[in-house]
């Protein structure tokens, strides 16, 4: 027997791995299984060269758990190793310095394993010893035995091994019982070697017999040796691609479409890509890209190995040139890695412009589900916004789909305002706003609908990257001035009526939680609207924004709804409040607002002679002379307010184009809306 100590230079490397690699300690059964692969594969290259003569036999990697003696034992069939393979691979670990290295990686536990050749050492992790029988395909050799209890110490003993390959076997240590449980390696079997390209097996398969399960004598193949990403694209069908997808999702819907990669130059990279249905939230729809390296599974966390936006996807993808085992932070600094997310961009944008160009009837009808992707593509890499913009669509409130270039030409004629902006018309709910896109409609406007997840943020991203262009949501203002033209109505109410009516309006409307109403006056048409309730687009896409977005604009999100109470002064039953009124209470209120602008004019004066004089330079009569006028001015307005509130009170119509207004915005509920209801039976 052979004794020796492995080759490092400090006894700690064990306790390095054990402790470090502990969050990691579900891959060591993908390192050692990988291991058994590539020993097979080179078998099989052997073969194929004339190298190796003899018969390859079954090469199924067969991995077997007992569960009473706690051991994992790992079997293949591959190239084997000798005496001195086992000292040359195994006993001479490929790094010094273990204390600096310790203090460089203890961060990341991932960058250790294989970034040093440490891939078998992850047995450590989770056994107090590991054994090796192995016996070399090479005419001749002696079948060996490696020993080692997790100390530098090792031993290699000559052992009668009759099948050519190796097996390795772990003796599970307490802390990490659980994975002496033959269920618990299959579901590992499952994640990490699903499909890697050599059979694997454990047990047998299993069936129920006279009300029991019993082993029946098939293999229990746990991989796909050939996935579908590996296969020529030319030889399969839409459904081996829905099958594949189901396998990997098994709960999902159908997919809208994939893209089968298949690159062999500058770099390696093969995978399909998904297009899933996208319900509501975006966030539950990430990490669903398995990414894999030569069929070994890495993760399914793939943010910086491939664009943001594309972690939307699911789906496959496989490439030798990303390295198996080191960490995130590593793979997003790696050049190749760089170029990939770089080709998988440009792939995925070649592959719906292709779509767009040759079915666009189809394109159409899955854009509602598929603009996701592409806005949060345009919205996040620049490079897809440019090859994006050719067949990104947008899409009207009759259901009608363009491309940014066609839509600018068919609204450019109506839709330019008076500064020579091109103003694009938009609602966000094609009911709610039902009333604001007619009005908008019979002017000879288009309405576009913007009713995505994205579309606040998207339209933000439209205005920065559209010339002399803005959005302008189609409640935000009355018709007329949704898109300014230099014609101009005449204002038919005097500064009294207006006085008179701004509190008439403002006193009915309703308290509405968390909203402001501010009473505005416009000179529309007689035959328009006689009031209406808009809400500024600037706040109003504010408050929109701080709902998807967090960060700075939270602020806008805690704010009050502010709305414009938009009074048509020259409508005829706004016309007629105004005349009542004026009949009603115009006497008192007129002699109120005299009172109120004769004190007015002397606080002015008082005001005056306050200017440029110290505190103590006023004379206490003149401070207390403007305390007073401003006293007689607060009590004054409040007695002219309630004899217009108390009349608006009476008339039922100020309440009734108030609630008109509310109902076509969709804010007439509960009490409201039955106190309405009877009004206007009385009205009737």
């Amino acid at each position: 027997m052979q004794k020796g100590k492995i080759g490092v230079s400090t006894d700690n490397i064990f306790p390095i791995i054990k402790k470090y690699l502990y969050s990691d300690h579900e891959i060591f059964l993908r390192e050692l299984v990988s291991n058994a692969v590539d020993a097979t594969q080179k078998l099989n290259t052997l073969a194929r060269l004339g190298d190796f003569k003899g018969e390859l036999g079954d090469t199924t990697i067969r991995i077997a758990v007992d569960e009473k003696k706690k051991t994992i034992t790992i079997s293949d069939r591959g190239v084997g190793m000798t005496a001195e393979e086992i000292d040359k691979y195994i006993n001479q670990v490929a790094f010094s310095g273990a204390n600096d290295f310790l203090e460089k990686y203890k961060k990341d536990a991932n960058a250790i394993i294989g970034h040093f050749g440490l891939g078998f050492y992850s047995a450590f992790m989770v056994s107090k010893k590991v054994e090796i029988h192995t016996l070399s395909y090479k005419e001749g050799a002696q079948a060996v035995k490696w020993e080692c209890d997790g100390s530098p110490e090792y031993s290699i003993e000559e052992i009668d091994k009759k099948e050519r390959g190796t097996d390795i076997v772990l003796f599970i240590d307490d802390e990490n019982k659980q994975f002496a449980d033959k269920n618990e390696i299959e579901r590992l079997l499952k994640k990490y070697c699903r499909f890697l390209p050599i059979p694997i097996a454990i047990g047998k398969k299993t069936k129920w017999e006279d009300g029991k399960e019993v082993e029946t004598d098939e293999d229990n193949i746990v991989n796909e040796t050939k996935p579908l990403w590996t296969q020529t694209p030319s030889g399969l069908k839409e459904d081996d691609y829905k099958k594949f997808y189901h396998s990997l999702y098994p709960m999902a819907e159908d997919p809208l479409f994939n893209i089968h990669l298949n690159v062999d130059y500058p770099f390696n990279l093969t995978g399909i890509l998904y297009f899933p249905k996208i319900r509501n939230n975006i966030e539950i729809q990430k990490n669903k890209i398995q990414l894999y390296c030569n069929q070994v599974y890495v993760t399914d966390s793939v943010e910086g190995i491939v664009p943001e936006f594309l972690t939307l996807l699911h789906g496959v993808i496989d490439s030798p040139d990303i390295p198996l085992n080191v960490s995130r932070s590593y793979l997003q600094s790696d050049s190749n890695v760089k170029k990939i997310s770089s080709h998988i961009t440009k792939k995925v944008a070649d592959r719906l412009d292709e779509i767009f160009r040759n079915e666009r009837k189809s394109f159409e009808e899955k854009w509602d589900d598929l603009k996701i992707f592409i806005e949060y593509g345009m919205l996040t890499d620049e490079k897809f916004y440019e090859r994006a913009q050719k067949f990104a669509l947008l899409k009207n409130t009759e259901g009608k789909y363009f491309t940014f270039e066609e839509y600018k030409n068919i609204i450019k004629d109506l839709q330019t305002d008076k500064d020579k902006q091109l103003v694009y018309l938009y609602a966000t709910n094609k009911e709610d706003q039902y009333s604001f896109i007619e009005a908008a409609k019979n002017k000879g406007y288009d309405v576009l609908l913007m009713d995505g997840q994205l579309d606040t943020h998207f339209i933000n991203h439209l205005e920065q990257k559209f010339d002399k262009a803005r959005f302008v949501r189609v409640d935000s203002d009355v018709p007329e001035k949704l898109i300014p033209k230099e014609e101009k109505n005449e204002l038919k109410l005097t500064e009294a009526e207006k006085d008179n009516l701004t509190q008439l309006f403002k006193s009915q409307t309703p308290n509405i939680n968390n909203a402001n109403f501010i009473v505005a006056f416009e000179a529309l048409d007689e035959n328009d609207k006689p009031v209406m309730i808009t809400q500024q687009e600037f706040m109003r896409r504010m408050k929109d924004m701080s709902q998807t977005g967090g960060g700075p604009m939270m602020f806008y999100g805690d704010m009050p709804d502010s709305y414009n109470l938009v009074v048509n002064g020259n409508h005829k039953l706004i016309r007629r409040i105004a005349d009542d009124c004026e009949k009603e209470v115009g006497e008192k209120a007129n002699e109120l607002r005299d009172k109120i602008k004769n004190l007015e004019t002397r606080k002015s004066e008082l005001e005056k002679a306050k200017e440029g004089k110290k505190e103590e330079e006023i004379p206490q009569a003149q401070k207390e002379e403007l305390q007073d006028v401003e006293k007689q001015i607060s009590e004054l307005r409040k007695q002219k307010d309630d004899v217009l509130s108390d009349y608006a009170a009476k008339n039922k119509l100020v309440s009734q184009l108030i609630d008109l207004a509310l109902l076509s915005n969709n804010m007439l509920k509960g009490e409201a809306l039955s106190r309405f209801v009877q009004r206007s039976l009385e009205l009737i």
